[in-house]
């Protein structure tokens, strides 16, 4: 099928590759395993190649090109293998699928891996939904939720329209919009460490937005994100706290779920 863009899908696989992103490896392990239980409770083999390390979107949008091209070279070659590969992050995504090619725009052999695996690249809930069309079955009690999706995971990926297609086979779930919805969390990977006073305020008023909807816990499908929320809401002495969608929907969905 086709996407909104006209990205045409391909049949669900028997196997997918998983990009774990540097900052679940490090700082959310468990979203990284609830991914790869998600999948394979789809019946989807998982391989991981342990050599991977980060996307290289941090030096890219620092304007760091050559530095940028070494940490991509280091990813391109590591899925050999014609199968998808699921990154559960829509800005690591977004990276790979969209910025990739113009890393390698001026050597045609490498441009030409990089675009191969850009059109393999997916991010988890888009693939969860267009891809292996999973069919969810609410184990969970009422519940209240918002959402932030990061801003490249926004503009690249679109994938605030698949997380919200996901909860939405939730019934027992209400999606709270938020004021904010769709402005920065102030962490923008090294802007938050150039521009402290600016990410700062920038976090107070989104964590404000998702207060003011009486949501229980808020989702995010990117860990930067979540991380820089729940500090900010942390430092400010507040109950709510973010947690990976991956992570969510095994919970809520209690290790059971359906496909169509």
């Amino acid at each position: 099928m086709d996407d909104t863009g006209g990205r045409r899908y391909p049949a669900k696989p028997a196997r997918v590759y998983l990009f774990g992103t540097c900052l679940i490896d490090l700082f959310c392990p468990e979203a990284g395993m609830d991914a790869v239980r998600l999948l394979e409770r789809e019946g989807i083999e998982v391989d991981f190649p342990p050599d991977q390390t980060c996307c290289g979107q941090p030096a890219h949008s620092s304007g760091f090109p050559d530095q940028t091209r070494a940490v991509a070279l280091a990813q391109l070659r590591l899925f050999p293998e014609p199968w998808p590969v699921v990154v559960p992050s829509g800005s690591c995504a977004g990276m790979m699928r969209h910025h990739y090619p113009k890393v390698f725009a001026d050597d045609p052999a490498l441009l030409a891996e990089a675009q191969a695996l850009a059109e393999r690249v997916f991010e988890l809930s888009e693939f969860l939904l267009e891809v292996a069309r999973v069919r969810f079955s609410d184990q969970g009690p009422p519940a209240r939720v918002a959402l932030h999706t990061s801003c490249a995971a926004r503009r690249e990926m679109g994938t605030q329209v698949h997380a919200r297609a996901l909860l939405d086979q939730l019934p027992a779930v209400e999606v709270a919009m938020h004021g904010h919805e769709s402005e920065c969390c102030g962490f923008g990977g090294t802007f938050s460490l150039k521009h402290p006073a600016i990410s700062s305020a920038m976090a107070g008023d989104k964590v404000e937005a998702l207060k003011e909807t009486g949501a229980e816990t808020f989702l995010s499908a990117d860990c930067g994100c979540m991380l820089n929320l729940n500090h900010t809401l942390q430092k400010r002495g507040e109950s709510l706290q973010g947690q990976h969608l991956a992570s969510f929907l095994w919970q809520r969905t209690g290790g059971q779920g359906g496909r169509r």
